[in-house]
């Protein structure tokens, strides 16, 4: 079974920066997956932030990150990256990585695989 598990999060000032990161587990073939970044505020919906493509790496990023949100990943260790810069208070939520997209990779995906969560707080 597939296990994704989720770091970094925390709590920072509006400005501030994150690291998060999302170690992959029994899940053969890391380098081969899409995976991405989702997040879920307080009474609202999961949304997909960030996606990142198998082979050539290339992004993907909902409008409300571009420019200051960076996803990445380093395949050797099976690990997913999410660097988070001038973080704002709307940033507050519950971060979530998830692995292997189903029918293609993109910005909102169905993905088959998920973490637990980190939860970040961005206060003013």
């Amino acid at each position: 079974q597939v296990q994704l598990v989720e770091s970094g999060g925390g709590s920072v000032q509006a400005g501030g920066s994150l690291k998060l990161s999302c170690a992959a587990s029994r899940l053969t073939y890391f380098s081969r997956y899409c995976m991405a970044w989702f997040r879920q505020a307080p009474g609202k919906e999961r949304e997909a932030i960030a996606t990142i493509f198998p082979g050539t790496g290339n992004t993907l990023y909902t409008d409300s990150v571009k420019g200051r949100f960076t996803i990445s990943r380093e395949n050797a260790k099976k690990t997913l990256f999410l660097q988070m810069n001038t973080l704002k208070p709307e940033d507050t939520a519950m971060y979530y990585c998830a692995a292997d997209s189903v029918g293609g990779c993109r910005i909102g995906a169905t993905f088959r695989n998920w973490g637990q969560g980190t939860h970040v707080s961005v206060s003013t």
